[in-house]
């Protein structure tokens, strides 16, 4: 086991890609607790998408893909909420709007470029040969921002998620954190992306929650364990992903299913 440890290490990507996954994940674990306790949690979904396809664009002009997608993916998550409370369509629909026209946009424009791009293909499926230096030191300072405001506005956000109309009677701007929630889960989707893809980065917001839901009961108990649960299931991914030869993302997911049907299953047999 040590022996893998020390090859695993031995590559710059492998670490590039651990740094990365693990601010990720503890982040993703983070902002996924409120969202599915608000029943958003496919808020995700939808915003990968629309990642995928601001890369569509922003690949074949040869431009900076962060660049383009955190912005982008940004206004798209305000225009989510924009829609969800502003008018009759619901919150799962209006993601579903968004979701399907940005994918088929992507889709549209890879197939009027000669040849799929490489780099395309990576961030749809995930890929840890993809990521460069520069975008670990990004994420490092994106993952603790997201933290610092996680930590500063922890009282808020619990009392949104789980009293909205207290929250409100008591004077507190509810549109303002769930927009808060919003946009750090864009900008975490997207560098996510390049290890998920984005076809499976909403994974790392659903299943750590829901999994350690199923035993523990109080929101402080359940962020902690969904924080420690996000990285062992990211690092026994990427273990397996580089001994079996097998998709990094894929893997991840797999090693979170596995532990949710764990965790139902313990839950299931003790009667919690």
């Amino acid at each position: 086991m040590l022996e893998l440890l020390e090859e695993l290490f031995s590559y710059s990507f492998v670490v590039r890609a651990i740094i990365v996954g693990v601010c990720v994940s503890l982040c993703a674990s983070l902002l996924g607790l409120p969202l599915v306790l608000r029943r958003y949690s496919m808020i995700g979904d939808g915003l990968s998408h629309v990642g995928f396809g601001t890369l569509a664009i922003a690949v074949p002009l040869g431009l900076s893909p962060l660049k383009i997608s955190i912005p982008l993916v940004m206004l798209a998550a305000f225009l989510l909420l924009r829609i969800r409370e502003s008018s009759k369509i619901r919150g799962d629909a209006a993601i579903a709007i968004i979701s399907c026209s940005s994918l088929a946009i992507g889709v549209i424009i890879i197939s009027l470029t000669v040849g799929m791009n490489v780099d395309i293909c990576n961030y749809m499926f995930g890929s840890i040969l993809a990521i460069k230096q520069e975008e670990v030191y990004l994420c490092v300072v994106i993952s603790a921002i997201v933290f610092a405001l996680f930590a500063f506005f922890y009282n808020k956000i619990f009392f949104v998620v789980f009293d909205e109309s207290y929250a409100k009677a008591s004077g507190t701007n509810i549109e303002f954190y769930n927009m808060l929630l919003a946009l750090l889960t864009a900008v975490i989707i997207v560098i996510g992306m390049r290890i998920m893809g984005a076809m499976l980065i909403s994974s790392l917001i659903i299943f750590p929650a829901l999994t350690s839901m199923q035993l523990l009961k109080t929101f402080k108990s359940v962020v902690i364990c969904s924080c420690i649960l996000s990285v062992i299931c990211f690092l026994l991914g990427v273990v397996i992903s580089f001994v079996y030869n097998i998709p990094t993302g894929a893997s991840i997911v797999a090693v979170n299913l596995f532990s949710f049907l764990t965790f139902y299953f313990i839950s299931f047999v003790t009667g919690k």
